[in-house]
């Protein structure tokens, strides 16, 4: 697989005044290769994207490349609902060296599904990078629809999708639908195992955070047939995920709680994101405590 079966959607740690804490980001990126990810989505969406300049941005690829770039896949979010945006910022971030980049669903303008084939066109031909499509309906409010990716998976360097509709019949089309070349993978955590099954390839994960190891155990135990072991491992990190998007906040609002209790903080979120409850919390804490990733003494 070009990136990996196990990618992590990084979160972009911030100073106490909220500016980017590029240290604390190169510190995170070494410590989440050396716990199973193959590569790392840079200023994606659980990276708080939209209240990063482009400055910002093209300042974390660099930090990420000059930190892990040589041993992991680092992929650059470029994608935005502006398509001339999209192509300078995907333009710019190959002139970093990055390895592949995201594109995620126009968002808000809501495209129709011509306007999505033309949008996702238009970038992967002003770059050689290879593209990841990212559909995630219930926060862009258009799904990108089989026969769309179809068309997409034509264009060659079009290479991969991140899929978090959790709609696993429309899964089982796309696979049954692309080119085996393609790859397919899950958006949502607790989706990995279900969609691996379906001949998806991995995940983009926000749980590798704090449990990259159980992640990277659980894909490697199903790619060597092991379903039962690989089973296993997902209903026992199932309290986890479902502690990291619960109904009361918002990705990445936990992920960021748990990174503080795991003892490697990364800060706040910038407005109009804020800090989890304490019930997100003590949940978070109940599921960490219960796979034994809290620290001790």
């Amino acid at each position: 697989m070009i990136f990996g079966n196990l990618l992590t959607a990084m979160v972009t740690p911030f100073k106490a005044d909220l500016s980017v804490d590029y240290q604390r980001t190169a510190e995170l990126a070494k410590r989440l290769v050396a716990d199973g990810s193959e590569g790392l989505v840079v200023a994606g969406t659980t990276g708080e994207s939209p209240t990063l300049t482009e400055g910002e941005k093209l300042t974390l690829f660099r930090t990420v490349m000059e930190a892990v770039g040589d041993r992991a896949s680092v992929i650059a979010g470029t994608g935005t609902y502006n398509t001339a945006e999209s192509v300078h910022l995907t333009q710019e971030a190959e002139k970093v060296g990055v390895h592949g980049a995201l594109l995620v669903c126009p968002y808000y303008n809501r495209p129709p599904q011509e306007g999505l084939y033309q949008h996702f066109k238009a970038v992967a031909d002003s770059t050689s990078l290879p593209i990841i499509l990212y559909n995630i309906p219930s926060r862009t409010g258009r799904n990108i629809e089989p026969p769309t990716v179809k068309r997409l998976a034509e264009i060659e360097n079009i290479v991969a999708i991140k899929e978090s509709s959790g709609d696993m019949a429309q899964i089982s089309v796309l696979s049954r639908s692309l080119p085996k070349t393609f790859a397919i993978y899950s958006g949502n955590d607790e989706d990995t195992l279900p969609l691996m099954s379906l001949g998806g390839v991995g995940i983009i994960s926000v749980a590798s955070h704090v449990a990259g190891a159980q992640m990277r155990e659980m894909i490697q135990a199903f790619l060597n047939g092991d379903t039962a072991k690989a089973t296993a491992i997902h209903l026992r990190l199932f309290p986890l995920f479902k502690a990291l998007f619960p109904p009361t906040s918002v990705n990445p609002a936990p992920v960021k709680c748990a990174l503080r209790l795991v003892g490697f903080d990364v800060g706040s979120l910038r407005l109009p994101l804020v800090p989890c409850d304490s019930a997100t919390e003590n949940a978070l804490r109940e599921a960490l405590g219960q796979l034994g990733l809290l620290p001790t003494g």
